[in-house]
């Protein structure tokens, strides 16, 4: 397997592409520069089968009808965010892009259990993580051992809470009872900044410091 992360868009969030030895690849938070990431995936010979978006904010999702249109592929993203990518109120672009708001079509397959799901040769566990935002959901690839977080987890940091449908202790205890419960030696591949481990943030990340 190969991991790539990719930082896109207007706040650099990072994208990941994870792909097989065949090629084909699954894109996590395509967040914007449409036109770079195809061609990164082009150069590489990677066939994209699914978009999985840990959550619907707008920077995480500027490159998602690009990319989707270019290679048909499905869209998964957690129910109680259904109606945010075509809703720039919703998505917060209308409020961090100016003019730029960006409205996306709907996601084709709404996540609504915690359970594994297989897209092409790939499969996850879901595991639902509200808290940065009511959606949020982080996906578990238990076979090269690395948790896609979203913004629910960064490393010495967690999800700001302040944007609406935001709630701080909702989102620590999703961190306590579903990601800081996987191996210590898990990769927590974040929404943003460097990649981390369960255990360096169990160890000294400082707003989990209660647990």
């Amino acid at each position: 397997m190969n991991i790539h992360q990719i930082p896109l868009g207007p706040l650099q969030t990072n994208c990941y592409v994870l792909s097989n030895d065949k090629g084909e690849a699954v894109i996590f938070d395509p967040g914007g520069n449409a036109e770079q990431l195809q061609n990164f995936l082009t150069e590489q010979q990677y066939t994209p089968v699914a978009i999985l978006l840990t959550h619907a904010h707008f920077d995480h999702i500027g490159a998602v009808d690009f990319i989707r249109e270019k290679w048909d592929i499905p869209v998964y993203l957690h129910e109680n965010e259904k109606g945010w990518l075509s809703d720039p109120a919703q998505n917060g672009s209308m409020y961090f892009m100016g003019d730029e708001e960006i409205k996306m079509k709907e996601a084709s397959h709404l996540v609504a259990k915690e359970e594994p799901i297989t897209v092409g040769p790939f499969t996850f566990t879901v595991f639902f993580t509200p808290g940065h935002s009511p959606g949020s959901i982080s996906y578990y690839f238990e076979k090269e051992n690395i948790v896609f977080s979203g913004d629910a987890l960064f490393s010495g940091s967690i999800g700001r809470t302040d944007l609406p449908g935001g709630n701080h202790e909702q989102l620590l205890q999703s961190i306590h009872s579903k990601l800081l419960e996987l191996p210590e030696e898990t990769v927590v591949a974040s929404g943003h900044g460097p990649t981390t481990t369960i255990g360096n943030e169990m160890d000294s990340n400082p707003f989990l410091s209660g647990f």
